[in-house]
């Protein structure tokens, strides 16, 4: 996974040089694909095959692919944070979950500009290259930084989103919005932020992240303390004295 990743990030580091000669398309408001998503993802697509021919495959951009082993699957999103990367903001990632039997198992989020290989696996930890990831300490909310993402135009529930925002805002340290959930989830692994909530969230989006908190000793929970966050593609993520009060919050503020 990891050297998958390393390889698909060589055209993006160069695409990312010349990104105003990029095609760009637009799948709907705010939601751009790339010429370079397109060949990130069939690098990966490529490398990951190799590796494990009978896997198969949820793409961002190439929809599900099945393969031979119907109990496992790659979940990849090429770019996480596409908007960043068209805009000239170095805040993006390469995103790559695997799926055993429904179960999220291992997760490489690459952030190439940095050079930063988050990975982990079920059961053997989570790393920041080869660093031990933990989650952080932080026990009380005030001293939370707490990181999301804004809905934007035909996306989310803006209403909601504020309601939520104004509940976090008036007992936490501080709440930031990077533009890349895989990120996100990554940062929150890292112990760089404390916690991490977002709504209308894909597979794609996520699924290595969540590998990435579990295994740094964090939990993710669904918006409503459950476990279908694939499904509903809501989440809340951080350690384990943050995670039900931020989810209790987050809950009475929609209610």
């Amino acid at each position: 996974m990891m050297g998958a990743a390393r390889k698909a990030a060589r055209s993006l580091v160069r695409d990312y040089g010349e990104v105003e000669h990029l095609q760009v398309s637009m799948k709907g408001p705010g939601d751009f694909v790339s010429s370079a998503d397109i060949k990130a993802e069939k690098t990966l697509r490529q490398e990951l095959s190799k590796a494990r021919p009978e896997f198969g495959f949820l793409l961002e951009e190439g929809g599900e692919i099945a393969g031979a082993d119907k109990s496992t699957r790659w979940i990849i999103d090429p770019i996480d944070g596409t908007t960043n990367f068209l805009h000239g903001i170095p805040n993006f990632a390469i995103s790559i979950g695997l799926e055993r039997d429904g179960e999220l198992v291992a997760g490489v989020v690459y952030q190439p500009l940095g050079d930063e290989m988050f990975h982990g696996e079920k059961g053997a930890g989570a790393y920041l290259n080869e660093r031990r990831l933990r989650v952080s300490a932080r026990r009380k909310m005030d001293d939370a930084v707490i990181t999301t993402g804004i809905p934007h135009k035909g996306r989310g529930d803006h209403g909601r989103f504020l309601k939520e925002l104004a509940a976090v805002m008036d007992v936490t340290a501080g709440v930031r919005r990077f533009g890349s959930a895989a990120l996100d989830l990554a940062y929150v692994a890292a112990g760089r932020c404390d916690g991490y909530w977002e709504a209308d969230l894909k597979p794609w989006d996520i699924a290595a992240g969540i590998v990435l908190v579990r295994e740094a000793g964090g939990y993710v929970t669904d918006l409503d303390g459950g476990s279908n966050i694939l499904e509903t593609g809501g989440l809340v993520a951080a350690n384990d004295h943050l995670q039900k009060p931020l989810t209790k919050l987050l809950k009475a503020a929609r209610s």
